[in-house]
C-alpha cells in the first residue's frame, strides 16, 4: 500500500484538454499520489483560439486598484497556467488542499531526470480518445497554451522566433532587445567629454586639407588670397 502512494505519476501534457486533465490531476493529488506533468505548453484549450485569447486578456485586467501587488497574480508560463487551473479545483485554503498542491509538479518541456523516463497519457482527457464524452469544438481548431501570446517579457524556455518551447533553456534570464533605442545611438555619436571633443577636433583638422583642396583651387583662381585652414 505504501509503494502505491510513493510512486510518482509522470504525465505528458501534450494533446490533452486543459480542464479535463486538471480535474483528473486534482483528484489524484487529493488521493495522495505525487503527480508530475511535463510539456505543459502542448496542453490544448477547446474552442476558438480568438475567444480564448480575449478571455485571457480580460483576466489580465483583473487587479486590485489601490495596490496591484496584492493580486490577483497573472501567471504567463503554460506550466503555471495549468498549475493555477488545478489549484482552482482543490480546497487550497485548507491544510488538506495545500498538502495536495505540494504533491504536484509542472514543467514546460521535459527537464531531467524526467526526459529519460517513460511518460503516461490520460485517455479520458486526451483529444484523441474523448469523443465519447461531452463534445467540444475540435473542428474549429484548438488553442495550445503556447499559442497564447502571454510570453512578452518573460524568459525562455519559450523561443519567440521559433514559436516553440526550448527544454534546454531552463535558466531564467531577462530578454534583452536586439536593437538599441535611437537615443543611445545618438549619444554615442556625440563626444561625452572635453578630452574626446578635442580629439575629434584635431582629427578633423588633419583631414580638412584633403577635403577643401578642390575648393582652394577655385578660390585662388578668382580670389588669390591664402586661406587659413586652421581657424
Amino acid at each position: 500500500m505504501a509503494d502505491r502512494f510513493n510512486k510518482v505519476l509522470l504525465l505528458d501534457g501534450r494533446g490533452h484538454l486543459l480542464g479535463r486533465l486538471a480535474a483528473i490531476v486534482a483528484k489524484q493529488v487529493l488521493l495522495g499520489h505525487k503527480v508530475v506533468v511535463v510539456r505543459c505548453e502542448g496542453i490544448n484549450i477547446s474552442g476558438n483560439f480568438y475567444r480564448n485569447k480575449l478571455k485571457y486578456l480580460a483576466f489580465l485586467r483583473k487587479r486590485m486598484n489601490t495596490n496591484p501587488s496584492r493580486g490577483p497574480y497573472h501567471f504567463r508560463a503554460p506550466s503555471r497556467i495549468f498549475w493555477r487551473t488545478v489549484r482552482g479545483m482543490l480546497p487550497h485554503k485548507t491544510k488538506r488542499g495545500q498538502a495536495a498542491l505540494e504533491r504536484l509538479k509542472v514543467f514546460d518541456g521535459i527537464p531531467p531526470p524526467y526526459d529519460k523516463r517513460k511518460r503516461m497519457v490520460v485517455p479520458a482527457a486526451s483529444e484523441a480518445h474523448s469523443q465519447g464524452m461531452l463534445p467540444h469544438k475540435t473542428k474549429r481548431g484548438q488553442a495550445a497554451l503556447e499559442r497564447l501570446k502571454v510570453f512578452d517579457g518573460i524568459p525562455p524556455p519559450y523561443d519567440k522566433r521559433k514559436r516553440m518551447v526550448v527544454p534546454a533553456a531552463l535558466k531564467i534570464v531577462r530578454l534583452k532587445p536586439t536593437r538599441k533605442p535611437p537615443w543611445s545611438r545618438r549619444e554615442k555619436r556625440r563626444p561625452s567629454s572635453a578630452t574626446a571633443r578635442k580629439k575629434v577636433t584635431k582629427l578633423a583638422e588633419n583631414h580638412v586639407d584633403a577635403k577643401i583642396a578642390k575648393y582652394r583651387v577655385l578660390s585662388e583662381l578668382f580670389w588669390p588670397i591664402k586661406i587659413n585652414t586652421h581657424l
